[in-house]
Parts: structure tokens; C-alpha cells; sequence
């Protein structure tokens, strides 16, 4: 398993595998839309970065670091692993590589917006040391009720 930054010829795969996730556990919200279909408007041009997993040249997930307007300070969203790749461990591969990323880029700390009933998700997030932290009352996903950090200093 590699896992590679973005290229544009994966900005498909990232708009794929992301919509087949949002539909399997909720809906896809508008503004879920408009950045999956425009990665490079809203996430590479603004000083974001979205990794892949891939193996055999096949990419079976993906994870973006979103810039969120604070300096030092990115969300970690948009992550998606293949149906078929499920269960492989891609998921926990792609946090220890943004986590990894973050660190040697010497950010304060990464964010993310999830929610409850994603059990599993939440395990895994608290196993990388994710603390849950107040949700703000205007967050821009609608499907979200709890906010978690992993703070660096």
C-alpha cells in the first residue's frame, strides 16, 4: 500500500469513492458537492492537500487536509476507502500518514467533524488521541454532531 498526494488525474477517484461513502452512511450535502467536484479550488489552491492510498494502480482511498481558516490549523475530512478495500486497515493508514504529515509540517493541530453513530470511526480516532472538543452551532456539515482535535504543542 502507497500512499500518494493528490494529482488532478485522481480527482475523479476523490469525488468517487467520497460520494459512494456519503451515500452508504448518509447524504450527500450541497456543500459535500461542491467541494468534491472542485478539489483544487477548495482544498489544494487554499494550502490544503488530499492523499490517496493506492496498490497495483488502483487507488482504494483517500483523505484531505482542509485548510479552515486558522494558521497552523487544518480538518481532517473527506475520507473515503473503497467498499471493496474495506476491513484492510486503509483508513488507519491514511491518519497515521496526515497525523504524520501535520507533525512534520509543524501544524498545531488537525480538526474533524464526524458523527455518533459512526462507532467505529470515533474508536479510531480516539485511538490516534483525538479529544472531543465543543461542536460550534453554525458548522457547514449538517449530518456532524461532534467535533474532535488532536492538538501537537
Amino acid at each position: 500500500m502507497n500512499i500518494i498526494p493528490y494529482n488532478s488525474q485522481f480527482a475523479t477517484d476523490f469525488k468517487t469513492l467520497n460520494i459512494e461513502w456519503l451515500e452508504a452512511f448518509f447524504y450527500v450535502e450541497p456543500y459535500d458537492l461542491e467541494v468534491l467536484s472542485n478539489p483544487e479550488e477548495y482544498i489544494i489552491n487554499k494550502g490544503g492537500f488530499i492523499f490517496f492510498a493506492s496498490k497495483d494502480d488502483q487507488i482504494l482511498g483517500t483523505v484531505a487536509l482542509m485548510p479552515t481558516g486558522n494558521t497552523g490549523v487544518l480538518e481532517l475530512t473527506k475520507m473515503a476507502v473503497s467498499p471493496s478495500a474495506r476491513g484492510m486497515g486503509i483508513g488507519q493508514q491514511l491518519i497515521a500518514h496526515c497525523i504524520a504529515f501535520a507533525k512534520a509540517q509543524h501544524l498545531n493541530k488537525l480538526i474533524l467533524y464526524s458523527h455518533r453513530k459512526l462507532e467505529n470511526a470515533i474508536h479510531i480516532y480516539k485511538k490516534w488521541d483525538f479529544k472531543e472538543i465543543p461542536l460550534e452551532e453554525d458548522v457547514v456539515y449538517k449530518r456532524a454532531n461532534i467535533k474532535m482535535e488532536l492538538a501537537f504543542n
